[in-house]
């Protein structure tokens, strides 16, 4: 007789009440109060995000684009994969084929979904749509009024040494290069 898996204990967390703390352009910050698994009350602090792509374009077999920019959350430049918000109704391969041509100046001939990333669990219900593109075709930069970016292409071998080596630090940037990786073995 099979083995099964035991039922997998239930901790879920149940809302008694949400307040909005604040609502920006981007971001939708709540308080709420819960009732935890074991019926005692807590508090959690979420950050509702409309989701984003990012991508790992590729000039050729070896070479990624990057984008050089400053963060200002951080005080500091990143090189950091191509990516960007989803507008309300828009579809993230769309969202991921405007983000390109606008940072980097590309159109992708090729585009493959590779995963979908959800980097701030804790507080946050953010989810990045993860691309690979190639066969890219030079239309020029168009950022946004007030985006400044630096195109940065980089051999795939030195971006990972990069990541190695702590210089890369961004984590959808750290996720889309070993992806990128694994892909293109």
């Amino acid at each position: 007789m099979p083995a099964t898996d035991p039922k997998p204990l239930d901790f879920t967390e149940t809302t008694v009440s949400s307040k909005t703390v604040y609502r920006g352009r981007l971001l939708h910050v709540l308080e709420d109060a819960v009732r935890l698994p074991d019926g005692k009350p807590a508090r959690r602090e979420t950050i509702k995000h409309p989701g984003a792509v990012a991508m790992v374009p590729f000039l050729d077999a070896r070479t990624v684009v990057l984008v050089r920019q400053f963060r200002y959350s951080l005080g500091r430049h990143f090189h950091e994969i191509p990516a960007g918000k989803i507008d309300h109704g828009e579809d993230p391969l769309q969202t991921a084929r405007r983000e390109l041509r606008e940072e980097c100046g590309y159109e992708a001939g090729e585009w493959r979904h590779l995963t979908t990333l959800h980097p701030c669990i804790g507080y946050s219900d953010e989810r990045i749509e993860l691309y690979l593109a190639r066969q890219l075709t030079d239309v020029g930069h168009a950022p946004d009024d007030g985006e400044f970016i630096e195109v940065a292409p980089l051999g795939l071998a030195e971006a990972l040494r990069r990541v190695r080596d702590g210089t890369l630090t961004d984590v959808k940037t750290i996720i889309g290069l070993m992806w990128a990786d694994k892909f293109c073995r």
